[in-house]
């Protein structure tokens, strides 16, 4: 059965006890709210090493990785180390978006190796073969999409990304909406290529209910992707990207009646003011299905510094409901990330995630921080900075200094405030 099957029947599974004991949660609370939809487990019968993650209502802000090679730099061993950065550094789950070659062997390293949830996007290797068989996506068949899914729902895929949504609808509004980035999603771009191409409805949205059953074989959970989302500020929240949404809740109740988990995926690049608005209607039209957003991106005009962009989004999102986020790293729209753009990419987004967590005052989100304000009161440098997010920066930086008073910073030095005060009031 799946994650939902068992809630419906009442029914308490380990993946359930294992995400009630780290969220800090009641279990039956958990089972109710997995059973309204409102919160997924995505963990594949066949992922063996994992160790099942809790996204949704109640639960803390998850944050996500992307993997993966491209025709351009094609290292498994580059790929490996980013997992293992990802584990390191407290990612919760890992999507390989690999666009190479030997995509079947990169994706099963991956899944052997991850102990947190693996997701992909399954039209990704399907639009490759179609290239490299008949040199144009639009020859895609729909039998060879489709094997894909199944394929890497066998492998242990937790989730999937598949763009439902773009639909003939969907595509109709976007030439009229006149938009100044069109589709920048990658998945969409490519179903949109083929509708036009073949003057046929895109399979994914057609064939909804055999994606069911092949995802349902393995508790494979749907992560319904947002082939619409806008690209730029000024594409944010039009008509195009609301179309999408409404027919993606309508796809989500199809899921759950077939007891397929699902989660929502968002934007992309928005305004400031626009982003509470924007969790309020995932919230509202897909029935409170669990929200995975890409950032989001609050100005366009800061390549090199997009996690900053990104992390200022997630933050905000998370706060208003936001349940999952992209990470989006330093490299973002320049060019594939390194190492060091992982874990600069997962912090950040580590930060939006507890921020956002404080915010909409998830159990136990602020023990931390109390724990650090005891620490920095103390003068306790060790604990200071091994219960940080990343210990190893802080203590590079607290050793790039000689002080003749090792309790303080070089900041204030003599003059640090805390200790002058905890002076005066023990006297």
């Amino acid at each position: 059965m799946t994650q939902l099957e068992y809630a419906k029947k009442d029914q308490i599974s380990n993946q359930m006890v294992i995400v009630s004991e780290d969220e800090r949660v009641d279990v039956q609370v958990l089972k109710e709210d997995i059973k309204s939809g409102t919160v997924v487990i995505p963990a594949n019968i066949n992922h063996k090493s994992l160790h099942p993650k809790g996204i949704g209502k109640g639960l803390t802000t998850k944050v996500n990785v992307n993997l993966g090679t491209s025709k351009d730099r094609e290292d498994f061993d580059l790929e490996l180390r980013k997992l293992d950065i990802s584990i390191k550094y407290g990612a919760d789950a890992v999507m390989d978006l690999s666009t190479g070659d030997n995509l079947n062997s990169i994706r099963k390293i991956i899944i052997d190796k991850s102990t947190i949830p693996v997701g992909t996007v399954p039209i990704y290797q399907a639009a490759v073969k179609s290239v490299k068989d008949y040199g144009f996506i639009g020859k895609m068949s729909r039998a060879l999409l489709f094997e894909v899914i199944e394929e890497q729902c066998e492998e242990g895929v937790d989730f999937i990304t598949v763009h439902c949504g773009v639909n003939q609808s969907s595509v109709e509004r976007l030439k009229n909406q006149k938009r100044l980035t069109n589709v920048v999603s990658r998945g969409g771009s490519f179903l949109v290529e083929w509708m036009i191409y073949n003057n046929k409805e895109n399979p994914l949205y057609e064939y909804y209910d055999d994606l069911l059953k092949i995802v349902k074989k393995n508790d494979v959970t749907l992560s319904l992707g947002d082939g619409m989302r806008p690209g730029c500020l000024a594409d944010a929240t039009d008509r195009s990207q609301i179309h999408e949404l409404i027919t993606l809740g309508e796809l989500t109740k199809r899921a759950w009646e077939s007891g397929v988990q699902v989660m929502i995926e968002g934007p992309g690049h928005v305004p400031i003011d626009q982003i509470e608005m924007n969790i309020k209607l995932e919230k509202s039209l897909c029935n409170g299905a669990p929200f995975y957003v890409l950032g989001p991106l609050v100005t366009d005009i800061a390549p090199g510094y997009d996690h900053i962009t990104s992390a200022i989004g997630g933050a905000i999102a998370a706060w208003h409901g936001a349940d999952f986020l992209c990470y989006v790293t330093p490299a973002e729209h320049l060019r594939l990330p390194d190492e060091n753009d992982v874990k600069e990419g997962l912090i950040a987004s580590k930060i939006a995630a507890h921020s956002g967590d404080i915010g909409k005052r998830i159990k136990g989100a602020k023990d931390k921080d109390n724990m650090m304000a005891n620490f920095r009161r103390d003068f306790d440098w060790e604990n200071q900075i091994n219960i940080s997010l990343d210990p190893h920066k802080a203590r590079e930086y607290r050793d790039s200094i000689s002080l003749n008073d090792k309790e303080v910073c070089s900041m204030c030095g003599e003059y640090c405030a805390v200790k002058k005060v905890k002076k005066f009031f023990s006297e």
